[in-house]
């Protein structure tokens, strides 16, 4: 991938892809092609083969992709599945048709068993069953990794797959409905700060342990990848992740150390918690040399500075 490739971004405009964005013009890219949804219709097979007739993209990230945390996966899980398995099975047999050089696709650690062992190896996947509050969004994100593996199979493509854990960051969606963990203590917390609330009830038994990943730095990761390896020398996915954990009770004091707020936390045992733990094993990345760099704190301070500098 020189400077002067031609670099599709599906999804540039959410977290990830417009992170991956960034990186890339940081280190002079500059011919990168980006649609929004009313330009192109990721879950229209017609529209998607017609864009990649027209452009002629050497390079894929596939980073769009319909999200939510607990409560959105569970109220609509038809959506999640059906939306996410029409964008990535458009995008990946287009980029096939078209004769694309190289594909990074982009998972979710939500992919492993609900009780699979920790951290989670690469292998572990479809070894157990699922979460069954995210269940329809892993299938799907398991249904994207096999197309990526199967595609190589028969048709000797360079698809790559990477599995995210838990990010965070610019751009992240701080709607209470439908966002995940990290954004949603940002704004309780902000908001319960600047309304003088005296207390803030977050759900679950804030036992779970998770891993957080700056969006910043699983767009360096991305890009490394992209750059400097090939689907061959990844084998079928790579985690991508810090290889650190933390339970959701440290997370929620640690943010409300970094906003300033100084109320109580209530824990509401009554709503669901959802896995136990999901920490990702990240040798194979660490051996193809990359390790995350910005700490958990450093990053939420970005993040909500970000927030409040946005709102």
């Amino acid at each position: 991938m020189d400077i002067q490739s031609k670099i599709y971004i599906a999804g540039h405009r959410g977290m990830v892809g417009s992170a991956i964005k960034r990186n890339l013009e940081s280190r002079g890219y500059q011919n990168l092609v980006c649609r929004t949804h009313s330009e192109l219709d990721l879950t229209n097979q017609q529209a998607v083969n017609e864009f990649f007739k027209t452009e002629k993209p050497e390079y894929v990230f596939l980073a769009a992709a319909k999200v939510g945390g607990i409560l959105a996966n569970s109220t609509y899980p038809a959506e999640f599945i059906y939306q996410n398995l029409l964008i990535e099975a458009n995008i990946i047999h287009a980029a096939y048709i078209h004769n694309i050089k190289k594909l990074l696709f982009l998972g979710s650690s939500c992919i492993y068993p609900k009780f699979a062992p920790q951290p989670m190896k690469e292998e572990y996947l479809l070894t157990g069953d699922l979460e069954v509050t995210n269940e329809a969004y892993a299938i799907a994100k398991i249904a994207g990794i096999r197309l990526c593996k199967h595609y190589n199979q028969q048709y000797n493509t360079n698809f790559m797959s990477v599995m995210p854990t838990n990010l965070y960051g610019q751009n992240d969606n701080f709607n209470l409905e439908s966002s995940h963990v990290m954004p949603a203590l940002i704004r309780k917390f902000h908001e319960a700060k600047i309304n003088n609330i005296s207390e803030i009830v977050i759900w679950g038994t804030g036992s779970p342990k998770r891993e957080f990943l700056h969006v910043d730095d699983m767009a360096d990761a991305c890009v490394h990848l992209m750059m400097n390896y090939n689907a061959s020398d990844i084998g079928e996915f790579v985690n991508v992740g810090t290889g650190k954990d933390i339970t959701i009770k440290e997370l929620a004091e640690l943010v409300g150390d970094i906003v300033d707020y100084d109320g109580k936390i209530i824990y509401d045992a009554s709503k669901p918690d959802g896995t136990p733990r999901k920490l990702l094993d990240v040798s194979r990345l660490n051996v193809l040399g990359w390790k995350a760099k910005i700490s958990l704190k450093d990053g939420i301070k970005q993040t909500y500075e970000w927030y409040t500098d946005s709102k």
